[in-house]
Order: C-alpha cells, then sequence, then structure tokens
C-alpha cells in the first residue's frame, strides 16, 4: 500500500531511495504561488543521519517500510558476534558487533533491549534510558570533593569512558543517562 508525502506522520518509517527513514518532522507548505510541498527531516535508519527533505510532487508514491521491534535479553559475546534471546519466543539470534557497537557501550549481560528489524536486516538495538554500570578504572576520590566539581575520567566495566565527578571511586555503581552517548547520572 503506497501513501503520499501528504499522508506522513511524525515517527512513520517509508522506503525512499534505497534506504529506510523515520519521519521525525514534516510541514506542509502552501505558498501564495505555486504548488504546494512537504518539508521534511528524515532520518535514516541504516546510518543514523538526519536529512532534510522536500517532496515538491505531493502526489508521489512512497512505501511504507514494515519495521519490527521485539524485545531480546543480551546472553553473551562470542568473538564479534553478540548472542540474544526474544522474551517471547526464546529463540536465539547473533548480530555482528559492527552493526550494534553504539549499544554495545551500555550493555551487560541478561540486559533486556529492543531489537529493530526490516526483514532480515537489524538496524539497530536499542538500550534502556539509564543503565546501571559499576566503575572499574579512576583515579583516587579527592578528599573534600562536591559533586560540582570538575569531574575526571572514569572507565566503567563495559569499557564506556565517562566524566564523573571528583568523589567516585572504582568499584561505585554509577546510574548513566543512555540517551546522550552517556553521562553521569548518580550513584546508584
Amino acid at each position: 500500500m503506497a501513501i503520499t508525502p501528504n499522508d506522513l506522520k511524525t515517527g512513520l518509517t517509508i522506503e525512499y531511495n534505497n534506504a529506510i527513514w523515520r519521519v521525525i518532522e514534516f510541514q506542509h507548505v502552501k505558498p501564495g504561488k505555486g504548488s504546494a510541498f512537504v518539508r521534511s527531516k528524515l532520518k535514516n535508519l541504516r546510518t543514523g543521519a538526519v536529512n532534510e527533505i522536500t517532496f515538491s510532487n505531493t502526489s508521489e508514491k512512497l512505501v511504507p517500510a514494515e519495521i519490527l521491534t521485539q524485545k531480546a535479553t543480551y546472553l553473551y559475546a562470542e568473538g564479534d558476534q553478540h548472542v540474544f534471546m526474544n522474551v517471547e519466543t526464546y529463540d536465539q539470534f547473533a548480530l555482528n558487533e559492527e552493526n550494534i557497537k553504539d549499544a554495545l557501550k551500555f550493555m551487560l549481560e541478561g540486559m533486556e533491549v529492543s531489537v529493530t528489524t526490516f526483514g532480515n536486516e537489524v538496524l539497530g538495538v536499542e538500550v534502556p534510558k539509564v543503565v546501571t554500570l559499576e566503575v572499574k578504572e579512576t583515579q583516587p576520590a579527592i578528599k573534600g570533593a562536591t559533586a560540582n566539581g570538575g569531574g575526571k575520567p572514569a572507565t566503567m566495566e563495559t569499557g564506556l569512558v565517562i566524566q564523573v565527578p571528583d568523589f567516585i571511586n572504582a568499584g561505585d555503581k554509577l546510574v548513566i543517562n543512555t540517551d546522550d552517548n552517556g553521562t553521569y547520572k548518580s550513584r546508584a
């Protein structure tokens, strides 16, 4: 079932120019002179790039993309393959490290994630908005340091390096915000 640019809605996924896109924003424009057009901001689900695309032909046919999201549990790593289990069917499947490297910074064995697929192609793994990780390595705590001090780098158990307050020690469990590529939120 084809749709037109007039049917675009935020969150809709479409196939366009040999790519799969999610609509982030759209605007129907009817200038005083000339024909109407649709201005849109689309995110490429394969590359993560965001493009602004203008559809000047509002009767152009677009194909909705059938994107599936399934809940899965991260089980273990085997070389550059990472094994997951669908929480509903208990089917196990492996994903290549290259396809999910951004999510791996926040994932621990046993963590539940959302896996997004298009046909047999994995588009990405979405981790929870906040995760709790243990500090593996950081400089010793500075006596009398406050929460709003300069901060120092800390390496988490997944290899993620973030800035933390000066009072944090190795072994502390921290709540990390995953939305902005990993920032310290609080102690767990």
